[in-house]
């Protein structure tokens, strides 16, 4: 059976899909599993063992992609996207089909007017492994998949000697919101209970932020060289082979987090506006403490995040006690 499987976006809904890639690839005799997304985040699948072929949507744009899938002649598709996009791909390529359920209306309850009782049950990764039902797949209760290929490894000689001789923690200082990050006062006295080195991931747009928390917390420490920046150095996989060489890490509400999960990594997991009850907590691992202010009644103010806090005084994380934290290595 020829599968087509479908997430555009974003870094963790594509690794949340990982179980039931691998399941369906498991499950079904001969299953040849084709992998689409945006040519962004390729090497977040690239080098999955349980992906036959992979597509991507890139500057060639939606319909060259199209024209491209059709000629694969797929006996099913998955969307565990579902969004108009996708369902216009659906559509073009006329064949049977099976769509996540995105429960938009019961998150909406939730945010807006803080319903628990309308919560998801289960994780987001479950509802991709229940869209799957029809093909007979069932869970497999592992965990998350994350491959890096070869030459994305970082070797040990990358770090500086403190690094390599103690090891290290890495703090993702990036995420995709404002206020699913934490501020540069919160972030220097979080780097101060660091037991082990310290070092910093992110993107391009992080590069500034890690300069300023470095400078900041030597200025306060008088500690040179304890904080490693890779902010905007390393690719998507670059990282994430940081992440896995790391003995812990600490996270915001975002995909390096999960990729730290598949690694089953001792993560902390950092959350602000945003609320890991909507299906979004670190996936099946033993290994995570969530940090979050249950004690706002104005959180989570929304789904995805926002730009600035709405009320102006971003408690949810200028009021995070790290004091209480116990980092065992």
């Amino acid at each position: 059976m020829k599968i087509l499987v479908i997430r555009f976006s974003a870094i963790g809904d594509i690794v949340w899909t990982t179980p039931a890639v691998r399941c369906l690839k498991q499950q079904i005799d001969k299953a040849e599993i084709h992998f689409c997304t945006k040519k962004a985040y390729q090497e977040v699948v690239e080098s999955n063992p349980y992906i036959d072929k992979n597509h991507f949507l890139d500057e060639k744009g939606l319909n060259y992609l199209i024209k491209t899938l059709k000629q694969e002649n797929f006996d099913v598709v998955i969307d565990l996207h579902n969004n108009q996009r996708t369902t216009y791909i659906k559509f073009c390529l006329g064949k049977k089909s099976y769509t996540y359920k995105k429960l938009r209306f019961r998150r909406w309850l939730f945010v807006r007017f803080k319903f628990k009782n309308v919560l998801p049950k289960n994780h987001i990764a479950d509802r991709y492994l229940e869209a799957l039902s029809p093909l007979g797949i069932v869970p497999d209760n592992k965990g998350l998949d994350f491959f890096i290929a070869n030459d994305k490894i970082i070797p040990l000689n990358y770090f500086p000697d403190l690094h390599q001789k103690q090891g290290f923690i890495s703090i993702v200082i990036g995420a995709s919101y404002f206020t699913k990050r934490l501020p540069i006062a919160k972030m220097i006295e979080l780097c101060k209970k660091m037991p082990l080195p310290i070092v910093l991931i992110g993107g391009k747009e992080d590069e500034k932020n890690a300069e300023e928390i470095i400078k900041l917390f030597e200025k306060e420490t008088n500690q040179k060289d304890f904080i490693f920046n890779t902010c905007g150095k390393l690719s998507i996989a670059q990282s994430a082979s940081v992440v896995q060489q790391s003995q812990v890490v600490f996270a915001h509400d975002t995909g390096l987090m999960h990729i730290a999960a598949a690694f089953d990594k001792k993560l902390y997991s950092i959350w602000g506006s945003t609320v890991p009850e909507l299906g979004l907590y670190p996936y099946k691992t033993t290994n995570a403490i969530i940090l979050e202010n249950k004690n706002l009644s104005c959180r989570p103010c929304s789904r995805m995040g926002k730009h600035a806090c709405p009320q102006k005084h971003f408690k949810c994380m200028n009021d995070l006690d790290f004091s209480t934290i116990d980092i065992k290595v």
